[in-house]
């Protein structure tokens, strides 16, 4: 429950997808766990693992969102704690996932914590969005997705301050080597 005594508000469907389409300056995503049990990505990780091609249209909507809105001059970023060696599902993104993410527009930042402690980053995956809103992604210790959680009254500094740590101590997608 929030601080405040109100009760949480979270975020399913329509409702959460229009924050992908309203947002009119910037959104940054921190993810923290190495693997993510979600059930809309259950054929493609198998195929992955199975050592199939990728699909010709892999992600194709979501490209389609990043480019609209890099075309019309919002930023999409992510930052993405990585600890090798990389879990299978870590895998799966940077093969499959991240190249067409950069590709379309977003910039990926790779946080690569191997050798060197937590600079002081949650271990509470985000989306800022417009730097005023924010909604947690709730996570079990699987990587199953439990809820998305709209903040109320965020400390926005302190997920300012988070973001820019993050953004510090990262390497860009394109230099990162596994």
């Amino acid at each position: 429950m929030p601080e405040d005594g109100s009760s949480p508000v979270y975020l399913e469907g329509e409702e959460w997808q229009a924050y992908f389409r309203n947002f009119k300056h910037s959104a940054f995503r921190l993810e923290v766990h190495q693997t993510y049990t979600m059930p809309a990505e259950a054929e493609t990780v198998h195929a992955f693992l199975a050592g199939e091609p990728k699909p010709e249209d892999f992600n194709a909507p979501w490209h389609q969102t990043i480019r609209v809105h890099a075309a019309a001059g919002r930023t999409m970023t992510r930052a993405k704690i990585v600890r090798r060696p990389l879990t299978p599902y870590s895998r799966y993104l940077f093969e499959w996932c991240i190249p067409g993410n950069v590709a379309a527009g977003e910039d990926y930042q790779i946080v690569d914590l191997t050798e060197r402690p937590n600079p002081g980053l949650p271990e509470q995956d985000f989306w800022l969005f417009d730097e005023t809103t924010v909604v947690h992604l709730n996570y079990r210790a699987d990587g199953t997705q439990i809820n998305r959680e709209l903040i109320q009254e965020p400390n926005i500094d302190k997920y300012l301050a988070w973001r820019d740590l993050a953004l510090e101590s990262a390497a860009p997608f394109s230099a990162y080597r596994t």
